[in-house]
């Protein structure tokens, strides 16, 4: 009998450069204090849910919602640099708007060069998109059977959602990345299923954002 293991996906909480427009990549930023409350509306809903494993990206932002998450229930997590969002080089830290005026042709081939495009002192899409599917396969491997938990940011999640569902990564985006959501993706024998994706429920009357 083969064994399902399940997968938890949550994007950090809502932070200042999330609200400002900045793309973040490695760069990092604070959680704002409607992100702080999404993560502990998440842990509430957690709460009824129990985990094998936690992994967290070692940026800031989502090593605090994971702190915010898993509160004083006794739950460790491991930081792992391979969650981390993808590293923009050049443009981080930047508005769409700063962007176009600083490096014009660097955004231009970031939106429209395809996933081959080594953004300078960055990573490619299809680089970072293996980077994920690495870390995903690697955390099912050590604890198949078992229900995982991963916080981390939105371009993994996106990376993930394009893995599990067959989604070209030249394809335009069709799904959701939102602050604080739970997507949850399953793996058995050697077949990935999408289960359930940006579903912010537990958040209530607080706002989510889309990433960029």
């Amino acid at each position: 009998m083969r064994n399902k293991t399940t997968v938890y996906l949550v994007r950090h909480g809502e932070t200042e450069w999330n609200l400002s427009g900045r793309w973040q990549g490695h760069a990092d930023a604070p959680l704002t204090e409607r992100g702080e409350a999404q993560a502990r509306a998440l842990g509430e809903r957690f709460k009824e849910e129990s985990f094998d494993a936690c992994y967290v990206s070692d940026l800031g932002r989502a090593v605090r919602t994971a702190e915010l998450i898993l509160g004083s229930g006794g739950m460790r997590f491991e930081p792992d640099s391979r969650l981390r969002e993808r590293d923009l080089g050049v443009m981080q830290g930047l508005t769409t708007v700063e962007m176009q005026e600083r490096c014009p042709e660097v955004y231009d081939s970031f939106r429209n060069a395809g996933p081959d495009y080594l953004i300078p002192e960055g990573e490619s899409f299809r680089q970072f998109h293996e980077r994920c599917v690495e870390a995903l396969e690697d955390f099912t491997k050590r604890h198949a059977g078992g229900r995982v938990l991963l916080v981390t940011h939105g371009g993994v999640l996106g990376a993930i959602f394009r893995y599990v569902a067959q989604v070209p990564l030249e394809a335009l985006r069709g799904y959701v990345l939102l602050n604080c959501s739970v997507n949850v993706v399953d793996k058995l024998g050697d077949s990935w299923n999408l289960l359930h994706w940006g579903d912010v429920s537990h958040l209530n009357d607080l706002d989510s954002l889309d990433d960029e």
